[in-house]
């Protein structure tokens, strides 16, 4: 079972988690359980949970409808089906003290390639271009170290990926590919920006 991700508290009371389509009801009723009645709104690009007590959450999807908007009678059952519609993934974790890349259908690894160390960039973005260039992508999953993500994306073989829709950036600290089904697995999740209620 996929585990949540942990859930950093931000200033003011906030915090971010992730969480998969299959999982989302159930999140949603231990808010409304902890919190008080919900009310939904559309908002800032994601549904807005309102509870009684003033908490809120906003629940934004993994990707845009990019013309396949998800199905369902309430906006709930339209966010989970379509953050549960698979989308083709091209993921490239970076640090120095390595990378792991991988081609992926939706939270699925198709292909992968890692290394203990990372070398230069142009190196990486070769053996990026080689996995990435037996499949469709259609997002990029990037996580890490931004510079040196930068780096590599800025590379010539990677020019014809580097302009996909990248998806957030991910708190990456050892970029090996014991981390690839995570990183698949959280970019495919809802993103949950929770504030608590005033004090």
């Amino acid at each position: 079972m996929q585990r949540p991700a942990s859930a950093p508290r931000l200033p003011g009371g906030s915090r971010t988690t992730v969480v998969s389509a299959t999982r989302l009801h159930g999140w949603v009723e231990r808010f409304t359980a902890s919190h008080g009645t919900v009310a939904q709104d559309l908002d800032d690009g994601g549904l807005l949970l309102r509870a009684a007590d003033g908490a809120k959450a906003l629940l934004r999807a993994p990707w845009p409808a990019d013309g396949r908007p998800g199905r369902g009678s309430t906006e709930l059952e339209r966010l989970a089906s379509l953050a549960n519609q698979e989308r083709a993934l091209g993921v490239l974790l970076v640090r120095k003290g390595g990378y792991a890349l991988a081609a992926a259908s939706g939270p699925t690894i198709l292909t992968t390639k890692s290394g203990s160390r990372f070398i230069d960039a142009r190196t990486t973005a070769e053996h990026a271009a080689r996995i990435f260039a037996n499949h469709r992508i259609e997002y990029l999953v990037t996580g890490g170290d931004r510079a040196l993500v930068e780096q590599v994306l800025a590379q010539p073989p990677l020019k014809t990926v580097s302009g996909r829709t990248r998806l957030p950036f991910l708190d990456v600290q050892e970029p090996k590919s014991a981390a690839l089904a995570k990183a698949a697995a959280d970019a495919c999740s809802i993103r949950i920006s929770v504030t608590d209620p005033p004090a």
